[in-house]
């Protein structure tokens, strides 16, 4: 499993910016309000969690991409376990896709863009 330190820096980056949400219950809503520009779900995350984002990303035409674990994930938004984080700003959304495409490929599973 990649950490991804990069696309991880950035998401704190987005998150002392204010510019995230992170939880389920948050994320869920910031998806649908149409406020996500992109979500990122931890690879551990149950597969549950990440087949309702993923659908729902698809529905309401959101970037979607696993990342880390929830460990990891949690830690750039400064918390303590975060499955789902959510980023609201467009131009920071497209820094963390950049860096994620920029960074190898083995162990990610990227979900489509539409």
């Amino acid at each position: 499993m990649r950490t991804f330190s990069k696309a991880l820096s950035l998401t704190g980056l987005a998150t002392r910016a204010g510019k995230t949400v992170s939880g389920e219950f948050a994320s869920e809503k910031a998806v649908k309000s149409g406020n996500a520009r992109l979500v990122l779900v931890a690879e551990d995350a149950s597969a549950n969690t990440k087949k309702k984002f993923s659908d729902s990303c698809r529905f309401y035409q959101v970037p979607f991409r696993t990342i880390g674990d929830r460990e990891s994930l949690g830690k750039a938004v400064g918390k303590d376990f975060r499955a789902t984080v959510v980023i609201t700003d467009a131009g920071l959304a497209q820094a963390v896709l950049t860096a994620m495409e920029k960074e190898p490929s083995t162990n990610r599973r990227d979900e489509s863009d539409t």
